[in-house]
């Protein structure tokens, strides 16, 4: 047995890496890719007639491999299907750190599986509140309900969209500009942070297009996302190099944090730095950058 230590619901979320929870041979080695998280799944990717043939693999993987410091979260089969409640026992059983709500689209939706997640932890002698939860937003009501929904339980860590369904209910085609979920990417991202919770964007399926990939990895960055979940190992480093802040931007998060707390101390508010006006609303973002700095190893100062 693999002891976990106790997920976090504020960590390092990069990379979210899809992987079918039902073959071992994909699951067993997941962590050498240097992922930040594992998506094992017993959603889409495990045939009506295989489910419980996964939920016994994703048991004794969870089990039996030591993941590190790679997170390990479970998409969980959709709430209108007979299957997830026993796949909410299973991941509490083997000790996921989360569980993805596959077509999440109300408050109802999450508090249903915190309080199966709540009876499991209880069947099965976990800490009560271990596990966590996050949501894909899968449909028009689901982005429309998204804020209710971050909100909804103190187990939820993020939301993210899911591109492939939401265009079929829009009635669209994946576009190259983005334009096809700039709403509801938009508006999931604001209800996200009014929750105080992370938030991912969808995955990239043309794996021959790196072009692409690279320039919806950079409107990701410039929207504001945490994260974004992928379907292949090579995928990684890119999402990693993009998403670290560069040397000139943990210099200069520095040099606000320093100047804002030595002119706070002076009893002056507002401030210039290199010709820029500085206040207090400058710091929670250079903070940010030097979390997210010291996350990716890059700084080791005291300042966070």
């Amino acid at each position: 047995m693999i002891p976990r230590p106790k997920p976090q619901r504020f960590r390092l979320r990069r990379t979210m890496m899809f992987m079918n929870a039902q073959k071992p041979g994909l699951i067993k080695d997941a962590y050498i890719y240097g992922c930040d998280s594992i998506m094992l799944d017993l959603e889409d990717a495990v045939a009506e007639n295989q489910k419980d043939s996964a939920r016994f693999s994703l048991y004794h993987a969870l089990k039996s491999i030591d993941y590190g410091d790679t997170e390990v979260i479970v998409r969980i089969n959709g709430l209108d299907t007979p299957h997830w409640k026993e796949d909410v026992r299973v991941c509490v059983a083997g000790g996921a750190d989360g569980i993805r709500i596959a077509k999440c689209e109300s408050a109802s939706d999450v508090k249903a599986v915190d309080a199966a997640v709540t009876d499991a932890e209880k069947e099965f002698g976990a800490e009560e509140g271990r596990t966590l939860l996050m949501a894909a937003l899968e449909s028009p009501k689901g982005i429309i309900n998204a804020y209710e929904i971050c909100t909804a339980s103190e187990r939820m860590f993020g939301v993210a969209i899911s591109g492939g369904d939401f265009r079929k209910c829009m009635q669209t085609k994946f576009q190259a500009d983005g334009i096809d979920l700039i709403a509801a990417r938009g508006q999931m991202l604001i209800a996200a942070r009014a929750a105080g919770i992370q938030c991912f964007d969808t995955v990239f399926t043309n794996l021959d297009d790196d072009e692409g990939f690279l320039a919806e990895l950079k409107q990701n960055k410039a929207m504001g996302f945490d994260g974004k979940s992928l379907i292949n190992p090579k995928q990684i480093r890119p999402v990693h190099e993009l998403f670290a802040p560069t040397e000139k931007e943990v210099i200069q998060a520095e040099r606000i944090i320093s100047a804002y707390r030595e002119q706070a101390a002076a009893g002056v508010g507002v401030f210039t730095l290199d010709g820029k006006m500085i206040d207090i609303a400058f710091i929670p973002g250079a903070e940010r950058t030097l979390k997210l700095a010291k996350a990716c190893g890059m700084y080791n100062g005291g300042l966070v």
